[in-house]
């Protein structure tokens, strides 16, 4: 069963996925009543799940790691995800 803020979620990780391309990253949207962004970095193979969550402070991205970022501010959050991404090359 979807929770109530499956509609807000979604709306919060299709502006971030918008972003992405910007930083060289490629995304999709996955579950249906849990929406989660698979996001993936093309030239070093790393990828990550962002998850999307209401907070105190507003709501935040999460991914693995312990990366977070603010929904407000998405090119921040976006260029956080990049260097994630970046940071080791697979093999």
């Amino acid at each position: 069963m979807a929770s109530g803020y499956t509609g807000e979620r979604r709306v919060h990780l299709e502006a971030l996925a918008e972003l992405l391309p910007n930083q060289g990253l490629v995304s999709r949207m996955v579950g249906d009543d849990d929406p989660v962004l698979w996001v993936w970095h093309p030239s070093t193979g790393r990828q990550t799940i962002i998850f999307a969550t209401p907070s105190n402070q507003g709501w935040l991205f999460l991914w693995s790691s312990g990366g977070q970022g603010s929904a407000d501010d998405l090119e921040r959050t976006a260029a956080a995800l990049r260097r994630t991404l970046d940071l080791a090359q697979p093999g």
